[in-house]
């Protein structure tokens, strides 16, 4: 079932709804082709120099997870064709998307804590081993790049390792509150029969509404509320200030920016190519598909991310 037709559109509040439309937009937000790709063999020789002439900030996002298993939004045949994921205003004010987004993810959990990094993750670790790479900012919530090595990370918009509570602000490791999730639901999970094409790139999988509607949601530990969330960033949700200072500081410590796997579509990733681009460091992008800093860019590398990666290492002698 798609989420399209379930989930709420308007909220009576007027700041709540203004918050919420912004939301929707930047959701909705197309992305088209404007600029013309660099060729390719020229792309890889002015990364490889760009990586030689001082270590890079890495900004990606969901392109390169796709090879782990886990599925994009905003590619022709991304998630976002069948399934928008919920806001922050849902999360807070509507209790029937509450329970319907964590009915879903109560199965996909599973699924998500299954995938396990892909050749680019472990392609940027050498990276940042050989001193090429001095950083990785991820957009993506799967917690891979930690899996497979990166030391100096950020996940900008969080991961889905824990849950957090909008009343008390209490935090609660995901894997005890997966535990509690399964004691309050003890015959869900055998019910369901679970496909990967169910599997949406926040973690959760689209389920029969009959099946939403018999789980069982369980209360903070502390306060008793149930409003309760991934301690990940959602759209219409700000980026927490620390992350966006780690992230400053890590822009300023870099000699150049390279974007992989992403759009750009959100502003908070593609503010970081906008202050790279003010500081005068050069900016490369490696993506399957158009993003918003394609005409910014001094190199545009339209290739998928994995095969690219396995060619910057080559012409590195990594």
């Amino acid at each position: 079932m798609s989420n399209r037709a379930t989930t709420r559109s308007t909220f009576q509040n007027p700041a709540i709804n203004q918050a919420h439309q912004s939301a929707l937009r930047s959701i909705a937000r197309v992305i088209e082709e404007t600029a013309t790709p660099t060729p390719p063999e020229r792309a890889l020789a002015q990364i490889t120099a760009q990586l030689e002439e001082g270590p890079a900030l890495v900004l990606t996002g969901a392109g390169v997870s796709t090879d782990s298993g886990i599925p994009d939004y905003r590619s022709p045949r991304g998630r976002l064709t069948q399934h928008r994921p919920m806001t922050y205003q849902e999360f807070r004010h509507d209790p029937e998307a509450l329970q319907r987004y964590w009915a879903r993810a109560f199965v996909g959990w599973r699924r998500m804590t299954g995938m396990e990094p892909n050749r680019t993750h472990f392609a940027l670790v050498e990276l940042e081993k050989a001193g090429r790479v001095s950083g990785v900012v991820t957009q993506n919530v799967d917690g891979l790049h930690r899996a497979a090595g990166t030391r100096n990370l950020v996940h900008l918009h969080g991961d889905m390792q824990s849950v957090i509570c909008l009343e008390c602000g209490s935090r609660e490791d995901r894997h005890h509150f997966d535990l509690r999730l399964e004691v309050a639901n003890p015959d869900f999970l055998a019910s369901i029969q679970l496909s990967p094409q169910m599997v949406n790139p926040d973690g959760d999988v689209d389920l029969a509404v009959m099946d939403i509607a018999r789980f069982q949601m369980i209360a903070c530990q502390r306060c008793g509320a149930v409003k309760l969330k991934p301690d990940v960033v959602y759209f219409g949700e700000n980026v927490p200030a620390e992350r966006k200072q780690a992230t400053t500081q890590m822009l300023e410590e870099a000699a150049s920016v390279l974007v992989a796997g992403s759009s750009l579509a959100v502003m908070s990733g593609y503010r970081i190519v906008l202050d790279a681009l003010k500081q005068g460091k050069q900016v490369a992008v490696i993506n399957g598909g158009p993003g918003r800093a394609d005409q910014k860019a001094h190199t545009l590398w339209r290739t998928r991310v994995a095969p690219a990666f396995d060619e910057l290492l080559d012409a590195l002698d990594i």
